[in-house]
């Protein structure tokens, strides 16, 4: 693994999860992970109703926008946590790979999502303390 760890989190449309999960990220690592989000369809803006719930959270996502998925992003990813999109993520040797089984959030109202986003913050919160563990084993 780099110096700074590296995750990639992967969606269909980088219009909702993929979005919440790496705000969030980067929100609790504070500089200690690079960050990466895209989709391997992405939609036009993000979900309007994550941008609110992660509003209340003091994480302002509305200047982001969802991204194409490359091939260099996985490649220079040290994690990559997949979330829905199948077969569309490409596979490299020795990339750790996540799959998060996470309904998606396109439709939903702020009140469907915020359980998503609660979810999707504990799992993030193990995959960091599992990424500076690591860190701190080398």
């Amino acid at each position: 693994m780099s110096t700074t760890p590296e995750v990639l989190f992967v969606c269909v449309h980088n219009a909702g999860r993929s979005q919440m999960a790496a705000a969030l990220l980067a929100h609790h690592a504070r500089g200690r992970v690079v960050v990466r989000s895209a989709g391997s369809a992405p939609a036009e803006e993000i979900n309007p109703a994550v941008v609110e719930v992660m509003g209340e959270l003091g994480i302002d996502v509305s200047q982001q926008f969802p991204t194409k998925l490359a091939t260099e992003d996985v490649e220079a990813s040290d994690v990559v946590v997949t979330m829905g999109c199948g077969d569309a993520c490409p596979v490299f040797p020795g990339k750790r790979y996540l799959d998060w089984d996470l309904e998606d959030p396109a439709g939903k109202t702020a009140e469907q999502i915020r359980p998503l986003r609660e979810d999707i913050d504990t799992r993030v919160r193990q995959l960091l303390r599992d990424l500076l563990d690591d860190e701190e084993n080398r």
